[in-house]
């Protein structure tokens, strides 16, 4: 016999060229007492390369996690011989069910949930058809919808109030105050409206201004007046305290919801999102809220640019306007009355049901969320989606390799087409530099167009042989990436401990994309040139100013500013040509370090309308002034 082993002074002879069923009949026997992890691991080896699935007799959920659904022992005959039935003793039966008596205590809970786990999902046997080019074509759905016309662009403050509108500001307004009192019923925070607009201008004015500390805001070294003039420090630190969105005293009755604290901000949020027109393209993707705190809800994801973070998976367009949005938590269950087609199939699923009127619209998907269930299940609703997957994720599907393919020559492709679920699902692989396969239930890969590539060897362009569905994944490119690129230029990065403050900025961030994606989309649709709309910083910064000056009361910060004819010339002087640059208002008149002194050269007055010379000039602003017993500009300037 070849194949002797020895374990315990037991000896197990593996006849490799006899029958397979005694082999497993004979582990059967032994496992309980004789085989150790090892000899398990080198049966499964020798078992495996026999195309015999006997892993599922001898138990291999320790290195596989999970049990097979059925055992497929039916290829081996149970009764091979008269010596193989007389092998199998009473005795060896008894010993047998004893052992599988004792682990089943410690075993039966988590052999259900695995059991249940795996029934609910089961993966069918699925027959591919290639399709020929010869083939007919299935055709793109045609986008019966249109954007909404405009009269005039808008203010980008209107844009970010049709989102902040004045119920939520209310609504935070309230349970911040309401939050104060239940920590510190000896003061009151007093907050309202007005000052929270002033709050989160002051916050967007940051994001533009950037400085390693929070204070230097106001120090006297860098201060900014943006900032420091609207809202002193003290009091800008206790709104930030105090930033409350929901009741603390509901939470026991909504204990199992992980976002309680910044519900009504979502729920506020979401119902504008989803009321926005939608453009024909959509994009599921997620994103990544960056923290590094100590959260529950914290994920790592080791490729996106901020690997720690919050996760949110986003519905969007090409171009990154979200239309809705959904905060991973943990455990993705099914929407009532739809069907488990895993986590990542659930959401895509969930966050569809956005999409208004499903069939005159695209929806793409990357691979981390693709599989055939969900292609079917889109179907089924009548939701053309498309996206990448890996070819494990297609069962049954077998294409090509890349070696393979790469000896046909650049642009080579092959389709295949199944039905499942009495829906239609195409996969088709192109190759260019390397292998790509992309699946969807409406277009197939004909016809086909040519792209321009660079060949490293001709050191020139080439044309290379391009599907159609391959050509449509290409316009796809963009969405969440989109989207992630925009928020990072300006990101609000004021730190806090608290998860909800971090979800808060996140959410004025996303809003202020989203409000200049629909001033681009207005701009576009009434011809605006490019030049003459604003950017995405131009725009922000136009959002900070009109939150923190539509209510600016100065005189609470200091001492009111009257409003100066000289003020006013100095800005018509500045229209007329280049001229000296000259101190702000703001320092002109904060009647702090202005005092006169006498230099040895004379120089004009910098006041307007006076032509007068002066040898006097300001220590703080630099200027010459005139400041004599007939004329006192040095007082006037300063005023």
């Amino acid at each position: 016999m070849a194949g002797m082993l020895t374990y315990d002074s037991d000896a197990i002879q593996i006849g490799t060229s006899n029958s397979i069923g005694r082999c497993v009949k004979y582990i059967r026997l032994v496992k309980a007492e004789v085989l150790n992890r090892e000899t398990k691991r080198w049966f499964t080896t020798k078992l495996s390369k026999l195309s015999c699935f006997a892993i599922a007799v001898m138990d291999a959920s320790p290195f596989y996690g999970v049990p097979p659904i059925e055992s497929d022992d039916s290829c081996l005959s149970d009764c091979d011989s008269d010596e193989d039935n007389r092998a199998i003793t009473s005795d060896d039966t008894d010993e047998d069910s004893d052992w599988n008596n004792d682990a089943a205590p410690s075993t039966r809970a988590a052999s259900t949930r695995r059991e249940s786990a795996a029934t609910s999902r089961i993966w069918q046997e699925v027959v591919w058809d290639t399709v020929q080019q010869q083939n007919f074509t299935k055709h793109f759905p045609v986008w019966q919808g249109t954007l909404p016309d405009v009269d005039e662009a808008r203010e980008p403050v209107q844009y970010f109030r049709d989102f902040f509108d004045v119920a939520l500001l209310e609504t935070i307004a309230q349970q911040s105050n309401l939050y104060c009192a239940q920590e510190n019923p000896n003061s009151a925070l007093m907050l309202d409206p007005s000052e929270l607009e002033q709050f989160i201008g002051t916050v967007v004015y940051m994001s533009v201004v950037h400085l390693p500390r929070l204070r230097m805001y106001w120090s006297s070294e860098c201060r900014v007046p943006q900032v420091a003039d609207v809202m002193s420090r003290d009091r800008f630190e206790e709104i930030t305290k105090f930033l409350h969105f929901n009741d603390n005293n509901n939470m026991a009755a909504n204990s199992k919801d992980k976002l309680f604290k910044i519900r009504p901000v979502i729920d506020s949020l979401l119902q504008k999102f989803q009321a926005l027109p939608q453009d024909q393209m959509l994009f599921i993707g997620e994103q990544i809220v960056p923290f590094k705190g100590r959260s529950s809800l914290k994920q790592y994801i080791p490729k996106k640019p901020h690997k720690w973070g919050y996760k949110i998976f986003v519905l969007c367009d090409t171009k990154g306007l979200v239309h809705s949005f959904d905060i991973f938590t943990g455990k993705t269950d099914p929407e009532p009355g739809e069907t488990d087609i895993g986590a990542n199939g659930n959401i895509v699923v969930k966050l569809s049901q956005a999409i208004h009127h499903a069939a005159d619209h695209l929806l793409y998907f990357d691979h981390w969320f693709s599989s055939l269930d969900l292609f079917a299940a889109l179907a089924n609703k009548g939701v053309p989606a498309l996206g990448t997957v890996h070819q494990n994720q297609l069962q049954g599907c077998r294409f090509s390799t890349d070696t393979d393919m790469k000896k046909m020559g650049r642009g080579t492709f092959e389709e295949k087409r199944v039905v499942f679920d009495s829906a239609e699902v195409r996969a088709v692989k192109w190759f260019d530099s390397r292998g790509l396969i992309v699946a969807s239930n409406f277009p197939s890969a004909h016809s086909v167009s040519r792209v321009k590539r660079w060949d490293k060897k001709l050191k020139h362009n080439v044309f290379v042989t391009c599907p159609s569905i391959v050509s449509l994944y290409h316009k796809f490119l963009g969405g969440i990436y989109a989207l992630d690129s925009l928020i990072a230029s300006y990101r609000i990065q004021i730190r806090s401990k608290k998860y909800y403050h971090r979800f808060f900025f996140h959410f004025v961030d996303m809003v202020i994309v989203n409000s200049w994606l629909l001033y681009q989309r207005d701009c576009d649709s009434l011809d605006v040139p490019r030049k003459e709309q604003k950017d995405l910083l131009a725009f922000r910064t136009s959002i900070a100013q009109a939150l923190c000056m539509q209510f600016n009361d100065s005189s609470s910060i200091k001492r009111e500013l009257p409003s100066s004819d000289v003020e006013r010339e100095i800005q018509k002087k500045k229209y007329r040509g280049p001229t000296r640059a000259l101190p702000t208002l703001e320092v002109r008149s904060d009647a702090v370090g202005h005092w006169p002194v006498v230099v040895s050269e004379r120089q004009r007055c910098k006041l307007p309308k006076c032509k007068g010379q002066s040898v006097y000039k300001c220590s703080k602003c630099n200027v010459h002034l005139c400041l004599n017993k007939n004329k006192n500009c040095f007082g006037q300037f300063h005023k």
